[in-house]
């Protein structure tokens, strides 16, 4: 009888243990919810860009946020990728001011 209740002790204690350690780790990860997988050739009009987001995994890409919420990732080395991302940066200062 002994051993039965201490079995059930130490499987709950060991419950507890692995409820707490896993709640920990997941919460201590920040969990990206759109990642980058493709890239979109077509240039986008930046007037209607609102925001950006730079990625380096799992490929390395900007992700471009329009108006309506919609993402897009496209590569940086395109060469009106970073003009748009200097009139967002602007648009963002001219804002705060």
């Amino acid at each position: 009888m002994k051993l039965c209740t201490a079995a059930i002790l130490l499987l709950f204690c060991l419950g507890i243990f692995t409820v707490h350690t896993a709640k920990g780790s997941a919460s201590s990860q920040s969990i990206r919810k759109f990642s980058c997988l493709t890239l979109s050739p077509k240039q986008l009009n930046i007037r209607t860009l609102v925001s950006y987001q730079k990625q380096q995994v799992p490929t390395n890409a900007i992700m471009f946020i329009t108006a309506k919420g919609i993402k897009i990732c496209i590569s940086p080395d395109e060469k009106w990728v970073k003009t748009a991302m200097k009139r967002i940066d602007e648009r963002r200062a001219a804002k705060r001011k």
